[in-house]
């Protein structure tokens, strides 16, 4: 899964983009919302973590940018804004959802699951493709009664491949998945 973080504290974005890679993301980060959007204008994200005071543009105006040009990009606030009209705002601007800081890092990666879950139109966080059905949440795959959990680009690869069944990937749209 790709991640984009528009965080404008040094440590704090740090801290994100190792994280996330450690449960297997890949991640891009910036620390200004002008680069968030040149970042969303030329690349595919499948969520992107926006803090809202970033300097050059605000994290609320990235979201706006991002929905009137219908990114296909599942969109969380990420904020120390946490009064119910800022969140009513980052919401009505297009978030996905709005998580405040500071927060649990694993409360982050359950709300970047279940954003990806809702924006891709998944109801379960889990894939069934054919006998094979795939834990999304734990990287876990089930065959005949058996369940392994893999290694994050293993998962990766299996899910694509059950994400579009029955479809030939290119080796560029499975690099997309992996990397």
């Amino acid at each position: 899964m790709r991640v984009l973080v528009a965080e404008d504290d040094a440590g704090l974005r740090d801290v994100l983009v190792r994280g996330l890679q450690a449960h297997g993301y890949q991640v891009d980060a910036v620390e200004r919302g002008d680069d968030a959007v040149d970042q969303l204008k030329f690349y595919e994200y499948d969520v992107a973590i926006i803090d809202w005071c970033m300097p050059g543009l605000a994290g609320v105006d990235v979201v706006r940018w991002a929905r009137r040009r219908e990114r296909p990009t599942a969109l969380l606030m990420l904020t120390a804004r946490d009064a119910p009209p800022d969140r009513i705002a980052g919401l009505d601007a297009g978030a996905d959802d709005y998580l405040v800081k500071p927060f649990d890092f694993d409360a982050l990666n359950a709300l970047i699951r279940a954003v990806v879950r809702r924006h891709e139109g998944h109801s379960s966080s889990s894939i069934v493709a054919g006998a094979v059905e795939l834990d999304i949440a734990q990287h876990a795959v089930t065959f005949a009664g058996q369940t392994s959990v893999l290694p994050h680009k293993e998962f990766a690869l299996l899910r694509a491949l059950a994400e579009h069944p029955g479809a030939i990937l290119s080796r560029r749209q499975l690099e997309d998945h992996l990397y």
